[in-house]
Formats: structure tokens, C-alpha cells, sequence
């Protein structure tokens, strides 16, 4: 959407209203508070707390294991975090499927507990019934056609749908049946490109598509795909536009070279004494009056991590470029190092 930046609150009536103004949807899974903030402050409009945390969470080989209330207890975590976002929450299996009254009671439940803004259900005509009933009272939600994961032991597998006439007749119908239901949205799911775009133009309301093609409203991915998290196979039409994995596994791998930590009492020229890890000796080796030397270490794009080591001469790979931020009161000017620097002076200090 546009402006995003203004921190407008989404809702169901400005996305459906997104559509009208020729704005885009971008919309991502998140079953924690850390990644909905995340999430949130990076402007995605629409975060959906997926039954796919049965898969990245939980490990199951389908969505289909999870429960209402393992869904109300991961909704109400990313409410916590949201402030701007439409937070949407999948329904699970067999919650909303038996009829229309156990479907309201469910959604009702849903909503109240985590405060969150809508719901979203698979299938067209069998649930068409519920949809309304939702929509009358007031629970705003979102319908989901093409490969429905709930579904898959009746499809058998996880290929696109709506390649043959019959089946893309029925998803088109589909559509402008939970449309006339009064869904705010519709996903779309592995169907093709050409599908897709029909069924954009066919229905007033948003489409957001998830391996459906470019010609959708909106675009929805499960978030640990998209960053290279899950380092699985992935689906033929994610992108991955990083590889946190790797740098995970890097820091972890780095964390783990350094254990046990060495905590040190350390006396600077200036008098002042501090507690530090001290890093570059075993801890058998260590003795009181020992010199060591600071090196700083970029925790983020502009937090600087001073840490000691032992000896007198520091290595071009211990320093990393330092901005141009305020370093805590305390650290000398020598302590810092320019992106051309290939040693800083030692920082004199002796271990109390």
C-alpha cells in the first residue's frame, strides 16, 4: 500500500480499498512477537498467523495437526507486536467445516481471545454458508482457493490446481461466490498466472497470490521461505532475498568457538574498572596484571560491541568498520577504527 510509511492502521476496508486505488498488497506469515515487529515496522500490510506454523513451528509434514488453541496462543503473541498491520488468522482444520454455528462460535473465539482483525478459510462453495454468517456478524474474512493445504490429502499432493477447464471453471466460481459472501480478500494459491488474472478481474474484492502469478492484488509468502530460513526445499515460485540461515549458523558457529567465555575485572590506565569477556587466552593462562587491548565489533548497522583481548598487536580480522556514532562514555577515540584502518592502537589496560 502506499504511504506506509504514515503507520496507517490496515484494516479489511482499506485493503478491499487498496484494490480501487491500484495499490499493492504485501502480505507475510509470523507466529512470533519478535518477527511480527519486524514484520510491522517494515510496512507489510497484512500478517497472517498461518496453520502453517504447523510446518515451520511444530514439524509436522502438513497443516493439518495443529489446534484452535495452539492458533489462539501464537495470535495472540503477534498481536501483542502489531500496531499498524492487518493480523489475519488461518482457522484450522475441522474448525470450521462441521456447519455455520460451530464456524461463528470458532471465529468468535478467535477474536476475542487475541484481539486480532480477521479470519481466513479455505474452500468455496461447502463453506459458503459459514463465510456469510461471519460477514453478517460482523468477522471480517478471508477466503483462500487454488491448492488449499487443508485439503491435501484429498488432492494427494502439493502440484497447482486449476490446469483443466473443469477445475478453473470452479475456482472462478468459487471466487465470486465467497465475494457475494462478503470476504474482504482472496488467496490464491499455486493456480495459474492466466487463472489468476481472470479471477483478479472477475471479483471486486483483493486477490493476493502465493505462486499464482504477477497479476494479483497482493502477494503472500511464508516468511521463513522468503529469507532463506528454512533451508528445505522451497517452492518452485519463492524467491529467496536472503539467507539468514547461513548467518545464523555462521554467528552460532562463532559463539560456540569461544565457549567458555572468559570474564575478566578489567582495570583501564584511566582507573576505571569494568567486567568484560576477554577474548585471544585459555582461561588456564590467565593471570592478575595481564595487558590486554580493545577492538570493537559491529553488533549492527550502527551499534559498535567494544571487546578486550590479550597481547599487543591486533589482526586486520578482528576490526570491522566503525560509523560514525556515539560510542559509550568512557571509550577513547583510539579505540575506534575507519573503514581503511588495517590496526587500531592498543587500548592499554591491565587484567585486576
Amino acid at each position: 500500500m502506499a504511504d506506509k510509511s504514515k503507520a496507517k492502521t490496515v484494516t479489511a476496508r482499506t485493503v478491499i480499498e487498496s484494490k480501487k486505488n491500484g495499490e499493492k498488497i504485501a502480505a507475510l506469515t509470523a507466529y512470533d512477537a519478535i518477527t511480527a515487529q519486524i514484520l510491522d515496522e517494515a510496512g507489510i500490510d497484512i500478517i497472517l498467523v498461518g496453520d502453517s506454523v504447523s510446518n515451520v513451528f511444530q514439524g509436522n509434514d502438513t497443516t493439518i495437526p495443529v489446534t484452535l488453541e495452539e492458533m489462539i496462543y501464537h495470535s495472540k503473541i503477534v498481536r501483542r507486536a502489531v500496531k499498524r498491520a492487518l493480523v489475519v488468522v488461518d482457522m484450522p482444520f475441522m474448525t470450521y467445516q462441521v456447519d455455520a454455528q460451530e464456524t461463528l462460535r470458532n471465529a468468535g473465539r478467535i477474536l476475542k481471545e487475541t484481539r486480532a482483525s480477521a479470519v481466513k478459510v479455505e474452500g468455496g462453495k461447502a463453506i459458503v454458508e459459514s463465510v456469510r454468517r461471519m460477514t453478517e456478524v460482523g468477522i471480517p474474512v478471508m477466503g483462500h482457493l487454488g491448492l488449499t493445504p487443508q485439503s491435501i490429502n484429498k488432492f494427494g499432493g502439493y502440484r497447482p490446481r486449476g490446469e483443466d477447464k473443469e477445475e478453473a471453471a470452479s475456482i472462478l466460481a468459487d471466487a465470486r461466490l465467497l465475494a457475494s459472501a462478503g470476504v474482504f480478500a482472496i488467496v490464491l494459491e499455486k493456480i495459474p498466472a492466466q487463472l489468476a488474472a481472470k479471477v483478479t478481474k472477475g471479483v471486486k474484492v483483493p486477490t493476493i497470490g502465493i505462486g499464482a502469478g504477477p497479476h494479483c492484488d497482493g502477494q503472500v509468502l511464508v516468511w521463513h521461505d522468503l529469507l532463506g530460513i528454512n533451508e528445505g526445499v522451497a517452492p518452485r515460485f519463492v524467491k529467496r532475498y536472503a539467507n539468514v540461515a547461513g548467518e545464523i549458523r555462521r554467528g552460532l558457529t562463532a559463539f560456540a568457538a569461544e565457549v567458555p567465555q572468559l570474564l575478566a575485572i578489567v582495570e583501564l590506565d584511566e582507573g576505571v574498572r569494568m567486567m568484560s569477556n576477554v577474548t585471544g587466552c585459555a582461561p588456564e593462562d590467565v593471570s592478575i596484571g595481564m595487558p590486554v587491548e580493545v577492538y570493537m565489533v559491529m553488533a549492527g548497522p550502527d551499534v559498535a560491541v567494544p571487546l578486550r583481548r590479550f597481547g599487543s598487536t591486533l589482526a586486520k580480522e578482528d576490526l570491522a568498520p566503525i560509523p560514525d556514532i556515539d560510542l559509550p562514555a568512557g571509550l577513547p577515540p583510539s579505540g575506534r577504527a575507519g573503514p581503511t584502518t588495517p590496526t587500531a592502537p592498543p587500548w592499554p589496560a591491565d587484567v585486576a
